[in-house]
Order: C-alpha cells, then structure tokens, then sequence
C-alpha cells in the first residue's frame, strides 16, 4: 500500500505546473481545437482540479522492487580482467548460502537494473545512471544462491543483432576473434562461452539471446512470453521483451530458467502458471517423439547451415524419434509481422512515450535518465536507433500506425498456426541462424554496415 510522505507543511513547487494561456493558445492550435480565449479560461479553471490530484499523487511513496543482498558498486573493468570486451563492468555480489544456483558465477546482461551498480544499456544516453532497485531476476538469482560478477555489455540500447555498436566498443567472439560474438547479449554469450562465468542472462526482442548463443556455440534459450518477469529491465516494445538464459549446457540452461521464471506481481506481461521443474523433464528422452523441420526456414539458410541442423535427424531416429520435414506456410511472414511492433512500437514507446498502457512496475528512475539525455544530446543514439526513429515518425504522421495493430492481430494468427503444427508434433525444429558469424567491420564502416538488423534469424 502507498504510504504518504511525511513533510512539514512548508512551501513546495507543484508537481505539476498549471500551464499559462498562451501555452494553451499554442497547444489548442497544435491539436486543432483553435479554442478562444474564454474557453481556454474555462478549461484551465477545470485544470486546477487536475493539478490537484497530481500534487497528491507527488506526495505518495510509490512500492518497488527489493534490494535483499548487500553489495559494493565494483569498478570499470581493466583490460587485463577483460576478456573479448566482454564486461561492461565487474562487481561481486554474493547470494544466499544455499539454493539451486550454489557455486555457479553469473553474468547480468547490462540492460537489467543491479542495484548501485552502474548501468550503461550499452549507450551514451546511460551514462551516470545508478539503479536504486533489482530486477525481479536479479534477486532471484541471489536468493538461489547464485554469485554475480558484473554486468556484461550488450549493443547500444540492445539495438543490434551484431557486436560492434556498444560505447565500450565490439566485443569478441571467443571462438574466433576477428568475428562478431552477435547481440544484443554480446557480453553474456561471450563470457560464458570463454568460460569466464557458468551462466548469464540476456534479453531477446528480436533475437537477442538466440543470435549470440548460436555464434558463440553455446545455449540460449528464449521463454515463452511472460514466463520469466522483465521488472527492473530496460524496455524496448513490452510485446516482445524476453529475459533468458544463457549456459554452456541444456542442462544448466534449464536450472537457470527454473530459477527466474514464474509470476512476481509486477510484470503485465504475465500470467500466474505453475513453474515446471525443467532440470526433470528435459531427462525424458525423445523416443517415440514426433519431429518436424520446417521448410520454410530452411529455404533461407546457408547450405553449410542446412546440412548440420539437418544431420541430427539420423542422431534422433537412433534414439527413437520420428523425424520428417513439415511445412508452415505463415512462417515466411514472421519477420514482417514482427517489423512494425519493433519499428513503430520501440519509437511510440521508447522516445515518444514512457511505456504509457503497461499495468505493472515502472523504473521511473530509468526512464527518466534516458528522456531527459535524448531531449538533450539526441544525436547520441546510435544509427540504428536513429533509423527506428526516422521511420517511426514517418509511419506516425502519415500512416497514423495502422501497421501496427495489424501485425498484433496477425501475430495471433500466426501464434494459431505454430501450435497447429505441434498438434501434430512434440516439437519443430529449424536453424537458429541462416547464416555463421560475420567479420566485425572495419572502424570506418557506413551507416549500412552499422545497422546490421536482429532479424538475421529463421
């Protein structure tokens, strides 16, 4: 329950200011109202009833999210404590003394909140900013005894599918240095692969678990939407945020996802389920399961790609699959109907509005830091947030974002025809990928070579 600040009945500014009748005057011709005077006088005379409940709305302390564990801030990390670039910055935050996560190290993708440790999101508009709360998955980790050794980079503002655009510059795939480790949980992907942490978390909106984890060889695993809380995460389009986990094994991967999943009342994204015990389940076996590969996916993939993904067919008939090629349609249209919500949504969301229509807990803090650098320096956004906006605001003005809605509605579709197919299948399988890990560019590369998209997946 919102508890009233006790302050003495002294002066204060407003919360919010009346505006005057020339601001008025100005907006009115902006909407179009071309009001007169004398109706302006009226409407700010109904305003002071607005105000009113803004200013007690100002004197309410709003709940949040906990800070359970204690910690010191950490440090930027040195290059000699750098591997592949992959640490946006190193701390150590030790979990409770038992629990499922016991002995494991854990990376916390930099675009989730950790308390008093500072929180870049990969970005100039971040810098400075300090979470004064975690993420619901942070405590979560912590309280399953797992310890937390830094925050890992991820690409500028989590807007990349590569890993070159972060202000602490590329980082390195462990597998190969001169290639991309892929984003936007470059970090996270990279440190586990090279062995520095067990596990990490990264954020997916458009494949930003699943692009790195696939160039850098280990697991990554996208929840289902809603399964585990985005609370305390910076938010690109509320539909299609993902918090996941990223290990070296399905095994871990597992334990990690049955740590933070599951309902925390502060998410309006999701639903209360009950949490499997997913480290069980997966030891089933897929004898007399029913695979499908789905065509279409395959029809955009390297051939090199194509002929690994489909080699373990004959590794699960061996262990008693079925295993045969299927085919969903609506799949090639994936892409398209995921564009606007990522275009359109992350512009009205993210540099229009403030997540405005989401019911659950909002870092204001966060939010704040962010408007407040954009207004001021927004030639600080990185080009491929740069174009997000110069097309955002083109299909605002003169489309009104009637795409929009479309692809949410197409999205069910869509959603209809995969869980079509798995009446028929226990499970579908494609390449994460059509393609492997590309060169990082060259320190001159165009805007083009800069803006290499999240939607390289199948």
């Amino acid at each position: 329950m919102a508890e009233e600040k006790n302050t003495p009945a002294l002066y204060t500014s407003p919360a919010v200011h009346l505006p005057t009748t020339q601001q008025l005057r100005e907006i009115s011709a902006d909407l179009g109202f071309n009001l007169t005077d004398d109706q302006l006088e009226q409407h700010k005379e109904y305003m002071k009833g607005v105000q009113r409940a803004y200013q007690m709305l100002e004197e309410l302390v709003e709940p949040t999210l906990e800070v359970k564990f204690p910690r010191t801030p950490g440090h930027k990390p040195r290059p000699d404590e750098n591997p592949f670039n992959a640490w946006a910055w190193c701390t150590d935050v030790k979990g409770s003394e038992d629990g499922k996560l016991k002995g494991k190290t854990i990376a916390i993708k930099d675009h989730i909140a950790v308390a008093g440790v500072p929180m870049t999101n990969g970005s100039k508009t971040f810098e400075g900013y300090v979470p004064e709360f975690d993420a619901t998955v942070v405590t979560r980790v912590l309280e399953a005894g797992g310890r937390i050794l830094g925050k890992a980079v991820c690409e500028d503002l989590c807007y990349s599918g590569n890993s070159f655009t972060s202000i602490s510059g590329p980082v390195t795939n462990p597998v190969d240095s001169t290639r991309a480790s892929g984003g936007s949980s470059s970090g996270s992907a990279a440190l586990v692969a090279g062995g520095i942490v067990d596990l990490a978390l990264g954020g997916d909106q458009g494949g930003s678990v699943r692009i790195p984890t696939s160039f850098c060889g280990v697991v990554g695993h996208k929840p289902t939407f809603g399964l585990v809380p985005c609370s305390g995460s910076f938010s690109l389009e509320t539909t299609v945020d993902h918090i996941g986990p990223i290990a070296k094994t399905v095994d871990d991967c597992a334990l990690l996802l049955e740590v933070i999943a599951g309902y925390d009342g502060f998410d309006a994204r999701q639903r209360k389920v009950d949490v499997p015990n997913y480290t069980k389940l997966i030891d089933g076996g897929v004898k007399g399961m029913k695979i499908g590969f789905v065509e279409e996916a395959f029809a955009i993939c390297e051939s090199d790609v194509v002929k690994v993904v489909k080699a373990t067919a004959g590794v699960w008939k061996k262990a008693g699959a079925t295993v045969e090629d299927t085919s969903i349609p609506m799949h090639k249209y994936g892409v398209a109907i995921w564009t606007p919500p990522i275009i359109e949504g992350t512009y009205l969301q993210g540099f229009v509005g403030a997540n405005i229509g989401n019911k659950g807990f909002y870092p204001n803090s966060m939010l704040e830091h962010f408007k407040k650098h954009v207004k001021a320096r927004p030639y600080d956004l990185p080009p491929t947030y740069q174009s997000v906006c110069l097309w955002g605001e083109h299909l605002k003005r003169n489309y009104q974002s009637k795409h929009y809605g479309k692809a949410q509605n197409l999205n069910i579709a869509l959603t209809a025809a995969y869980d079509k197919a798995l009446e028929t299948y226990d499970v579908i399988v494609m390449p994460t990928l059509p393609c492997k890990a590309p060169k990082l560019p060259s320190a001159g590369a165009s805007i083009k070579g800069n803006c290499i998209p999240m939607h390289v997946h199948t």
